[in-house]
């Protein structure tokens, strides 16, 4: 299906630029081997891979037309619509939030509302945090409505289409993660994979669905984690290369050692945004270049929190109340300062700031795999 020899890396200091951020690590070269079958032209697609720390955050354009899937974290919002106000992108048909999580839609209410755009899609899942009230306000506001795409279902961006692959099922318990958007997007003979989070059961479905998968270039899914990116979803996928979005010494240890090993045994190009910044790949159609070249670090993260279930972040974002709210009957008290959590009814409650203090139901080991120490005083 592919052919390596029309691929060929290009590392162009105007590409640098266009691309609006240079990451610390990545060399810049005013230097270009030249692809004489690579086609320049206004109408190609243009995939932009926006460093956003540990995030997901990707610009699609093709010709007039363009689409953002996801948006980092509350704090890359303004980053983002930096970005793509550099490209000069004044309205985008598509905007996705793959799943609700905070580092995926955290920055989608800047960008949903600065900019002008016709659809919106999210899961039919939805979250008790203030991250997706915000989102889903500023849709409310503009008197608009989300789209929840099926699997199989195929728009249209330009001279480009995409067919939604996940999520396959209605119900995957609490795990966010598997609820992900997906999508296949064809340009010509090049195709690319996007599954946001998507963990193995939602890979095996996917797997399962005997939908076409392959793809030219895959985002790596939930930034290299080994609860994703499972070896015969890899292979089925087949990828030439593979992009990674995760922030420089993230504490999951993103990208995990064994995803890693099994992208070099299968002789893949691996590129990351910790290491090379914003990534931009160009297609005519036939060919694809990019905007740098591949890592050559192998680099797997050190995990320091735990990367099964809610990521920490998420957890604490799910535990934001109003200033002073109590929850009533809560399980634990959590003092976000310290990392420690008590019984409501331990002396050192008393002690934490309100700033400091929230309150949860979670399980005891859900906090402790959060990365929580029970306190050593009420041992809860």
């Amino acid at each position: 299906m592919k052919d390596k020899g029309k691929r060929l890396l290009a590392v162009v200091l105007s590409m640098l630029l266009l691309s609006g951020c240079i990451g610390q690590n990545q060399q810049q070269s005013t230097e270009r081997t030249e692809d004489s079958a690579f086609t320049e032209s206004k109408e190609n697609l243009e995939v932009h891979f926006i460093d956003v720390g540990q995030g997901d955050a990707t610009l699609i354009r093709q010709g007039e037309h363009a689409m953002l899937i996801d948006a980092g974290d509350n704090s890359k919002g303004t980053a983002v619509q930096a970005y793509l106000q550099m490209q000069n992108i004044e309205k985008l048909d598509y905007v996705i939030g793959t799943h609700p999580d905070s580092d995926h839609i955290g920055g989608l209410d800047v960008i949903l509302y600065k900019f002008e755009w016709d659809t919106v899609m999210m899961p039919d899942v939805d979250k008790d945090t203030r991250t997706y009230e915000d989102v889903i306000k500023v849709i409310q506001d503009k008197n608009r409505q989300v789209t929840v795409p099926k699997a199989g279902e195929t728009y249209s961006l330009g001279m480009a289409e995409f067919t939604i692959v996940c999520p396959q099922k209605n119900d995957y318990g609490d795990n966010s993660n598997n609820y992900s958007i997906g999508l296949r997007l064809e340009f010509g003979e090049n195709h690319f994979l996007f599954t946001g989070d998507a963990e193995e059961e939602a890979e095996q479905d996917m797997l399962a669905s005997g939908m076409d998968l392959s793809a030219d270039v895959f985002k790596a899914a939930h930034h290299g984690s080994d609860t994703a990116n499972t070896e015969d979803f890899l292979e089925t996928v087949d990828p030439d290369a593979v992009v990674i979005s995760c922030g420089v010494e993230n504490s999951y240890g993103h990208p995990r050692a064994a995803v890693m090993n099994q992208l070099r045994q299968m002789g893949v190009e691996v590129y990351r945004t910790d290491e090379q910044g914003t990534i931009v790949v160009y297609s005519d159609g036939e060919n694809i270049i990019w905007n740098c070249s591949a890592s050559e670090s192998w680099k797997a993260g050190e995990p320091t929190v735990s990367d099964a279930g809610q990521e920490t972040s998420q957890l604490q974002e799910e535990l934001q109340k109003e200033p002073g709210q109590e929850v009533d009957n809560a399980a634990y008290v959590l003092n976000t300062n310290t990392g420690k959590f008590h019984k409501p009814s331990c002396s050192s409650v008393e002690q934490i700031s309100e700033k400091n203090r929230e309150y949860t139901n979670k399980s005891r080991e859900e906090m402790i795999e959060a990365g929580y120490e029970p306190c050593k005083r009420c041992n809860p």
